[in-house]
């Protein structure tokens, strides 16, 4: 399969939405299984909350307009750029898909501003992407009992 290239998602589409949206739940499934808590909210959001939250859409989308992975992020309410959920399709996983929207994110995007996103600090292969990607790790923090999450930075330059 080719290498997906990277652009703005529509959830207003039908079929695009529905894609993000199953895998969405596939990817938060195996965070879930690595980290050891299936309290993950995207993982009981419906179609119609995950369409109404108010994110910025970018995905990995192949020739054939299938998404291998998508990234969203918040409204820019200050300098900061939070990631709000990364996702890859199981089927593309191993294949530098969420290294390749966050580096779009990164460098093409906001190359300017300082960008943060949170992982369960459990999660072995996000922890390393972002290491990777010379994000600095704050202070790992539980936001509810039995959950550790780690929380990663990129500065402004």
């Amino acid at each position: 399969m080719p290498n997906p290239l990277v652009r703005p998602l529509d959830l207003a589409d039908e079929a695009t939405a529905a894609s993000v949206h199953r895998i969405g739940r596939a990817s938060y499934a195996v965070e879930a299984d690595l980290i050891g808590f299936d309290g993950i909210p995207a993982l009981r959001e419906s179609l119609r909350e995950m369409r109404e939250r108010p994110l910025h859409w970018l995905g990995a989308v192949s020739d054939d307009g299938s998404i291998a992975g998508f990234l969203a992020w918040a409204p820019e309410y200050d300098a900061v750029i939070g990631v709000d959920r990364l996702c890859v399709d199981p089927a593309w996983f191993r294949r530098g898909i969420a290294s390749r929207l966050m580096r779009h994110l990164l460098t093409e995007a906001f190359p300017d501003r300082t960008v943060e996103v949170c992982t369960g600090a459990a999660n072995a292969p996000a922890v390393a992407l972002y290491e990777g990607l010379g994000m600095v790790r704050g202070a790992d923090f539980s936001p509810v009992p039995d959950l550790l999450m780690a929380q990663f930075t990129r500065p402004a330059p």
